[in-house]
C-alpha cells in the first residue's frame, strides 16, 4: 500500500473529546450487548460495536504510545537524570516518536467517515460499446473476472437479466452481488474499460480497440427510494432469445418505466411473469437511487476526481493490453504486467487496494485542511 499523499509529518494531537467519545460509545455497547436484547436490536449493536472496536484499539495503542512519551520528556528535563539515563531516554524517544505517528495514521485512518453504502450488496452492470462483437466479447471477459474476484472474497453472484452477443459474451449483463463489503471494493470499477487485442477474425493480425462500460450500483432497500405507482408504466410482452417454446407462447417478459426519470428496465429472464416485475422493481429502484446519489455527492465526486475519478461511467478508467499482457489503470498511473491473473480475479485486488488506499489519502488530506 502507497504512503497517503494526504498525511502530514508534523504530529499534531488528535482531539482528546472526539476520541473519549468513541471509547465511552464503545464501553456503552459493550454492556447493552450484555444483557437480554431483541433480536434485531442485538444485531444492530453488534455491527456498531464491531466497528467500534478497532478504533478504539488504536485509541489504546496511540495514547500508551503519547503517556510513554509523556514519562520520557519529564525523565529528560528533570536536572538529577544521570546523563546516561538521559542518552537512553532520549534514543527511546525517537523509537516512541516514530511510533507515535505511525500509529497517528492508523488512527486518522480509523476515524475517516464511513461510506454508509459499503457494506450493501451490488447491482453491478456490463455493456458491451464501441466495437461490435469484440466488444461484447470483451464484456463477458470482464463479467467473469468480477465473478471469479467475488468468488475470491465468498461473496455471491446472481445475474439478473443478459442478453448474449452473437459470437458470445454479452451485449449486457446485470447480476447482483451479495455480500459484505461488496460496494466498498467494487465502486472504484465504475467507468469504462478498455481492450486492446487482436480478434480471433482479425486475418492480418492488426490490433483493434474495443470498449465496454462498467456500472456498479449500491443495491437499494424499500426505505431508500419512494416510487409511486402512477409514475410507473408497466407493459407485458412476449419474451425473446433462450428460454425453450414456453417463453415464445406466453407474455412473462416485463418492461417497466419510470416516467419521471425515463429509465426503463425490462425482465425476461424467468418464466414468471411475477416474478420478473419484482426484478425488475429491484433494478429499477437500485438505479433510481444510485441517480439521487449521483446528484447529492456532486461536491463529493469533486473531490475524488482528481484521485480516483468520479466513477462517472462516461470515463474511460482502466485500458487491458493483450500483446504486452498488461493493465493500465489511468486514474492512478498503475501499470501492473499481470493481464491473465487480473482477468482471473486473482490480482484484480492489486488494483483495488490501491484504489482504496488513494481515496483514503484523499479524505486524509481533506480532513487536514478542514
Amino acid at each position: 500500500m502507497p504512503a497517503f499523499a494526504g498525511m502530514t509529518t508534523e504530529f499534531v494531537m488528535l482531539p482528546d473529546q472526539k476520541l473519549n467519545a468513541l471509547v465511552t460509545r464503545a464501553a456503552a455497547l459493550e454492556r447493552d450487548l450484555a444483557a437480554a436484547l431483541p433480536a434485531e436490536t442485538y444485531v444492530k449493536l453488534s455491527r456498531e460495536f464491531a466497528e467500534l472496536a478497532p478504533v478504539v484499539e488504536a485509541v489504546n495503542s496511540y495514547r500508551a504510545a503519547q503517556h510513554e512519551i509523556d514519562d520520557l520528556t519529564s525523565l529528560i528535563a528533570d536536572p538529577s537524570t544521570d546523563p546516561e539515563m538521559r542518552s537512553i531516554a532520549e534514543a527511546e524517544m525517537r523509537e516512541l516518536e516514530t511510533r507515535r505517528t505511525a500509529l497517528e495514521g492508523e488512527l486518522r485512518l480509523a476515524l475517516l467517515p464511513k461510506d454508509a453504502m459499503d457494506d450493501r450488496n451490488v447491482i453491478l452492470e456490463i455493456r458491451a460499446g464501441t466495437g461490435g462483437d469484440e466488444a461484447a466479447l470483451f464484456a463477458g471477459n470482464l463479467f467473469r473476472m468480477y465473478e471469479r474476484y467475488a468468488a475470491k472474497q465468498g461473496w455471491k453472484v446472481e445475474i439478473v437479466t443478459a442478453s448474449e452477443g452473437a459470437m458470445g459474451g454479452f451485449k449486457e449483463v446485470v447480476a447482483e452481488i451479495r455480500g459484505r463489503g461488496a460496494f466498498a471494493k467494487l465502486k472504484y470499477e465504475s467507468g469504462v474499460h478498455r481492450v486492446q487485442r487482436v480478434p480471433d477474425t482479425e486475418a492480418s493480425g492488426r490490433i483493434h480497440t474495443s470498449t465496454a462500460t462498467v456500472a456498479v450500483l449500491p443495491e437499494a432497500q424499500d426505505v431508500d427510494v419512494a416510487i409511486n405507482d402512477t409514475d410507473l408504466r408497466i407493459d407485458t410482452l412476449r419474451s425473446s432469445g433462450a428460454g425453450g417454446q414456453h417463453v415464445n407462447k406466453t407474455e412473462s417478459a416485463v418492461r417497466v418505466t419510470h416516467i419521471p426519470s425515463g429509465i426503463v428496465v425490462t425482465m425476461q429472464e424467468d418464466r414468471s411473469q411475477h416474478r420478473n416485475r419484482a426484478k425488475a422493481m429491484a433494478v429499477l429502484r437500485t438505479r433510481l437511487y444510485d441517480f439521487q446519489r449521483q446528484k447529492q455527492d456532486a461536491a463529493r465526486a469533486a473531490e475524488r476526481r482528481g484521485q480516483v475519478g468520479t466513477g462517472d461511467r462516461s470515463e474511460r478508467i482502466r485500458t487491458y493490453n493483450y500483446p504486452q499482457g498488461r493493465v493500465s489503470d489511468h486514474r492512478i498511473n498503475l501499470t501492473l504486467y499481470k493481464l491473465p491473473q487480473i482477468l482471473e480475479g486473482e490480482a484484480l485486488g492489486e488494483i483495488i487496494d490501491v484504489l482504496v488506499a488513494e481515496n483514503q489519502a484523499a479524505l486524509l488530506a481533506a480532513e487536514e485542511t478542514n
